[in-house]
């Protein structure tokens, strides 16, 4: 099971995305998506959960939280997470939800880190360059033996 992961493209889908994503199951997007375009471009590579971030339209119909189960494991997509000191709203829906990982966005810094026995995962920043930033998505590969991640650059 291979499922890709994106954040923060802000109205921009770089070119490469599609083919880097060629083959994989879900795409998560963790928020500050743009217009609705980038997600339907997505969606024809594969099926697209995705939550809403702070720069995103209100008029896009997709929840600031979103919580999805692929292949047996629990995903919770949310754009603003902080991972070593979540809300107290965060931490009641973390602790309700039981997810195997948690997606977020925002930072535009890639993380991966498993804090409580959840693994809380940042892809980066897939926007257009600026100011210097690295540029990156990711793809996560899932077996009997658990997960391996695997960052791209753009």
């Amino acid at each position: 099971m291979r499922v890709a992961v994106l954040s923060d493209t802000h109205n921009y889908l770089d070119p490469r995305i599609p083919q880097l994503f060629a083959g994989v199951d879900h795409i998560l997007h963790a928020g500050d998506i743009g217009l609705p375009a980038i997600i339907l471009q997505l969606e024809q590579v594969a099926p697209v959960p995705a939550g809403v971030g702070n720069t995103d339209d209100p008029g896009l119909h997709y929840r600031q939280t979103e919580v999805v189960e692929i292949a047996g494991r629990k995903f919770f997509v949310q754009h603003i997470v902080n991972p070593r000191s979540p809300a107290d709203l965060l931490k009641t829906r973390l602790a309700r939800e039981r997810p195997d990982l948690v997606v977020f966005g925002h930072t535009h810094k890639p993380f991966c880190e498993t804090i409580g026995g959840t693994l809380f995962f940042n892809p980066g920043y897939a926007g257009k360059p600026r100011f210097g930033l690295e540029r990156t998505v990711a793809i996560l590969h899932y077996d009997q033996k658990g997960i391996r991640t695997e960052y791209l650059p753009l």
